[in-house]
């Protein structure tokens, strides 16, 4: 060894390594740190001083199958890169590293460096063939090492695990008996609250209805504290989301053993490190799965249910979510496209964005088609649907009824129960509190103070619980229901008027859709839309439903109105045709009556011509104005000033003017327009007549 050891390696420091894998194994096993710390007495014997032997003990409690944490392992790599470090003490290979890949690494650099590595075995020097050959063989072993008492250990919990013996930390509403079984928790009020949450999603079908029927009613939930001061405490707190979904997905409380439902999963970060991250196996994955193991406060079939509905109810996924939702669409998450097999999405558009309608893109969205699949107004669906769905449960109201208010009964029952329960715990706490009280010397007053302070709290909570109870009685009307019965009965028979009362919410009304119809598939014809329903029970049966006609087209007048128009319109003016239309009776298709404006807006339209209203002796203006050889601003001039005999058939401003002529008229304007100087005159060519005409 010593003659490995040169001037140039003493004249630099020497580090010592330290490292254990566990803090357990660094308070129980202290032998082996010693050994190690022991190490800085066989350096200063090769010939390194006392203040040049380095100690990193900073890696103590820490795991060597990865450099990530290991601080000091990073700068006993960083030193030896940058030719600090003489020699490397370790008293195994495993303490350096169980990983192949680190411990090449510091081999290659120690190589590089010149850099001695030192065990309690002898000197190496990896810069040499068979050193280096012998360190790869240690660091090989090591790492096996590690593979082994993983698998031996891994191996061992499996098996205890397969005959459903493992004991783990088990979730709230659980706890192990004296023979190591696990068996409901003996507290009522704890078995009380899980019970709730199975039942309110049962009816919610939603986890986040779960939560706020908890808060509406002011419940709280448990958890069960594990390590520390609070080792194994019931804690009550508010039920939030995540505590819901963790209760619903967990296949203890449906009596199942399961094992493996997570793997850690390596992966690699984008500074280069590798980090570990829980992941979430399918069941099909799981290493354990033994049904029936303990009392379950569910079935394994509602369980797989619920776990059917949590999916469903996800927004994040391909699928369509089929949870009763806000908004006014009835059938949303229940329409299946005929065309592409895909859920019928709702969209809300007009009227400020609150009229739904249900449409199906995804034909387009995919470039099969340059149009949607379908795309229809939802007031004719919603109603011909809901009008089906009271028809078939019409037959079974009275029974409905029935199940209706004994379920509403029982809620109010359970709700009552578990206020009961809190109150009860809150008072045994305020008479535990007392006992202590009251047991403690009166002498010893700095100890009986905290204990009276204690005291008072509890009875105040207790005083604050009875109030809160009684608001909630109040707020709830539970008395005033469980009173009226017959009330509850009789609107339960008549379901029309439940359906359509103001109180009653479309998401309300989706929700007994849900309990009745599984799906329906639509496809649309030009005029028409045809539903396939398909019913929980498994039966089926097609509805054909009309679709109400465009706007334009409902107001549309009739061809026989048109024609009748048309009829009139060769011999009557436009205020005679609405005078007769109107003392007729007849109206527009909006039910209003007839106006010269609609009149002529329909003669537009159809191009029905106006009727010649002209009589064979009149003239125009653009006629008289030719024989005159005049503008015609001189015969309207002539027309207001009554020197020539004018009439005009209708009221309206544009209507044309008749004029009628005899021979003194003639005379005396054909008189005035010769004499007159300030009279334009026109050429009475017959281009030019013809152009005035125009």
């Amino acid at each position: 060894m010593p003659e490995k050891i040169t001037r140039q390696h003493l004249e630099k420091p020497a580090y010592l390594y330290l490292r254990q894998s566990t803090m357990g194994q660094v308070r129980h096993h202290r032998e082996s740190t010693e050994r190690q710390y022991a190490l800085k007495e066989k350096a200063c014997s090769l010939g390194w001083a006392a203040e040049s032997v380095r100690i990193l003990d900073g890696d103590l409690g820490l795991s060597g199958a990865a450099a990530t944490l290991r601080e000091d392992f990073k700068t006993l790599v960083a030193d030896v890169s940058m030719r600090k470090v003489g020699a490397v003490f370790a008293l195994e290979a495993s303490r350096l590293s169980r990983s192949n890949t680190d411990w090449h690494r510091l081999l290659e650099l120690c190589a590089l460096t010149g850099t001695l590595i030192i065990d309690e075995d002898g000197c190496y020097d990896p810069a040499e063939f068979n050193d280096q050959l012998l360190l790869g063989l240690k660091g090989t072993m090591s790492h096996a090492e590690l593979h082994f008492l993983r698998a031996r250990l891994q191996g061992g919990k499996v098996n205890k695990a397969r005959k459903g013996e493992l004991r783990t930390p088990l979730p709230v509403g659980y706890v192990y008996d004296e023979l190591g079984r696990s068996v409901m928790d003996p507290n009522e009020e704890v078995r009380a609250a899980l019970a709730t949450v199975f039942r309110t999603f049962h009816e919610t079908g939603t986890a986040y209805g779960v939560m706020q029927h908890f808060r509406r009613h002011g419940l709280e939930f448990p958890k069960r504290a594990y390590g520390g001061v609070w080792n194994g405490k019931l804690l009550w707190g508010r039920l939030s989301h995540s505590r819901v979904l963790g209760v619903l997905k967990n296949p203890t409380y449906a009596g199942v053993y399961g094992y493996g439902r997570y793997t850690s999963e390596k992966r690699l970060a984008e500074d280069g490190s590798i980090q570990s991250t829980i992941v979430c196996n399918p069941m099909a994955a799981w290493t354990v799965l033994l049904k029936e193991h303990h009392e379950g406060y569910i079935s394994w079939e509602e369980h797989v249910q619920n776990q059917q509905v949590l999916a469903n109810n996800r927004t994040n996924t391909q699928a369509l979510p089929s949870a009763a939702r806000e908004g006014l669409a009835l059938l949303q998450g229940l329409l299946v496209c005929a065309q592409c097999a895909r859920h019928v999405t709702v969209r809300y558009t007009s009227n400020g964005g609150i009229s739904p309608s249900y449409q199906c893109a995804r034909a387009k969205l995919d470039g099969l088609s340059t149009t949607h699949c379908l795309s229809v107004r939802s007031q004719e669906i919603d109603a011909a649907i809901s009008q089906r769905v009271l028809e078939a449960v019409r037959p079974a109201q009275l029974e409905i009824a029935l199940h209706a208010y004994e379920e509403l009964a029982q809620r109010q029952t359970a709700g009552e129960r578990q206020w009961r329960l809190k109150i009860e715990r809150a008072t045994y706490e305020a008479q535990l509190a007392q006992r202590r009280y009251e047991e403690v010397d009166p002498a010893n007053r700095l100890v009986a103070a905290t204990l009276e302070q204690r005291w008072n709290t509890a009875l105040e909570q207790v005083a604050v619980l009875t109030t809160a109870y009684t608001h909630h009685q109040q707020a709830q009307n539970s008395q005033e229901l469980l009173q009226h019965r017959e009330e509850v009965l009789a609107l339960g028979k008549d379901l029309p008027r439940l359906w359509d009362a103001p109180t009653t919410t479309a998401k309300d009304r989706k929700r007994i859709l849900r309990l009745l119809l599984k799906d329906i598939t639509i496809t649309r014809a030009e005029k028409v839309v045809s539903l396939q329903l398909r019913w929980q029970g498994g039966a089926t049966e097609e509805l054909r439903v009309p679709l109400r006609p465009k706007s334009y087209d409902r107001w549309r007048h009739t061809p026989d109105l048109v024609h009748r128009i048309r009829t009139l319109a060769r011999d009557l003016s436009d205020e005679q045709l609405v005078q007769q239309l109107n003392q007729e009776g007849v109206k527009t298709n909006k039910g209003n009556a007839f106006t010269v404006s609609g009149i002529r807006w329909i003669r537009h339209t159809h191009a029905i011509p106006a009727a010649n209203l002209k009589h064979a002796e009149e003239l125009t203006v653009q006629e008289v104005a030719a024989q005159f050889g005049v503008s015609s601003h001189v015969v309207y001039y002539w027309i207001e000033r009554h020197h020539i005999r004018a009439r005009k058939p209708t009221s309206h401003s544009g209507a044309p003017w008749f004029l009628t002529i005899d021979a003194e008229t003639e005379r005396r304007l054909q008189q005035w327009v010769t004499q007159s100087s300030r009279i334009a005159k026109v050429p009475t060519s017959p281009s030019s007549i013809e152009g005035e005409a125009l």
